[in-house]
């Protein structure tokens, strides 16, 4: 704020405003605004990626470019110390709308509570975006002076390609794109395990429900499920891949897929499921069809959700850490190490009734 002088006027005589001059504060006037680091990319005519990376001294940013924020943020004021030696203060959780509602999958909302547990512990802000078609990814995190983005689960190109805009630090979790740093659990050895035990347990027509095969967790599964029965000495029969119809309800595509499973000449005698809700779906379809489970028929899901232990009987499934993946984000970007690649967490088998006719035999590690 500009004060104004009163510096050798005579006594008694009333100062006279410089034209436009601003009053100096006092305790009855309000404190000046803070400048956000929004506005101060508003001010330098950048990005708010790029302010954060000159503030932070970060490469990638042309001298001239990073000299221009510097001297943009003295001259409002901007409060350096903000900046807490680098480490983010604001991230945001992505989650694609399309797929289902996040209180209703047992899955993300998972993976958003390890985020935001990790986040508490390194005194970091989470806010959540539902993204869908024609958001504005940008705008929502200059809104919320986001410094880092994890985006969970499938995104198309396009969206991946409007948080990449964003010029900011980005983690894909459940999900790969070339050239970011994704965290996934070990899909293709999940499936492998879950394949190798029907296998393993004398089941002769293995088969699989899948879902999208563009997402990039679905299609290592089935890459999986695959490789289990090549190893095995086994043909691998399209007829026993049934991708899901995803033009209907998701509980009814799962439901659906099963029926067109049962309606084969033969039968499947197992099934590996690409999820646990498609399992459980799946399951239930069998015992409207007066099949018992395992005795005539066998199931290993994937994702270990609370729904797959309560079941009747309970479901075998591959244990992926869900809350881990959250977490490995979020560390990932508190210390900055968002290069490119495909970090992996470790799965297991959880070997319950649905696969077993002689009962629960625990977790095989991955």
């Amino acid at each position: 704020m500009r004060a104004i002088c009163f510096a050798n006027k005579p006594p008694h005589v009333p100062a006279q405003p410089t034209p436009n001059a601003v009053p100096a504060p006092s305790s009855a006037t309000a404190a000046p605004k803070r400048v956000t680091i929004r506005e101060l990319a508003q001010a330098a005519g950048v990005s708010i990626g790029t302010v954060s990376r000159a503030l932070k001294g970060q490469p990638g940013l042309s001298e001239p470019t990073r000299a221009a924020v510097m001297q943009m943020a003295q001259a409002l004021g901007y409060d350096l110390g903000k900046l807490r030696s680098g480490k983010p203060r604001r991230l945001m959780f992505l989650y694609n709308r399309a797929l289902q509602s996040l209180s209703d999958n047992q899955f993300y909302s998972l993976v958003l509570q390890g985020a935001e547990t990790a986040c508490r512990a390194a005194d970091v802000t989470l806010s959540l975006l539902s993204v869908g078609p024609g958001d504005d990814i940008a705008a929502a995190a200059r809104r919320d002076e986001a410094d880092g983005l994890i985006a969970v689960g499938y995104f198309d190109h396009d969206a991946v390609a409007a948080m990449r805009a964003c010029e900011l630090p980005l983690v894909l979790t459940d999900h790969f794109h070339a050239g970011l740093h994704c965290i996934n659990d070990d899909n293709l050895h999940g499936a492998l395990l879950a394949t190798r035990h029907l296998l393993e347990g004398g089941a002769q027509r293995v088969a699989m429900i899948c879902g999208p095969m563009s997402h990039h967790s679905v299609a290592l599964r089935a890459k999986g499920f695959r490789r289990a029965l090549f190893e095995s000495g086994r043909l691998a029969d399209p007829d026993y891949e049934v991708v899901m119809d995803m033009a209907l309800q998701y509980d009814e595509a799962g439901r659906d897929a099963m029926r067109r499973l049962l309606a084969l000449p033969q039968r499947p005698d197992a099934v590996f499921a690409y999820n646990d809700s498609t399992a459980l779906n799946a399951m239930a379809v069998c015992a409207e069809a007066g099949l018992r489970v395992p005795d005539d028929i066998r199931f290993v899901g994937y994702d270990d959700i609370v729904a797959a232990g309560r079941s009747v009987p309970p479901l075998s499934t591959v244990r992926v850490d869900k809350q881990g993946l959250g977490r490995e984000a979020v560390v990932a970007l508190v210390h900055g190490q968002v290069g490119a690649g495909d970090q992996l967490l470790g799965v297991e088998l959880v070997v319950r009734e649905s696969s077993s006719a002689s009962g629960p035999g625990g977790a095989v590690a991955a």
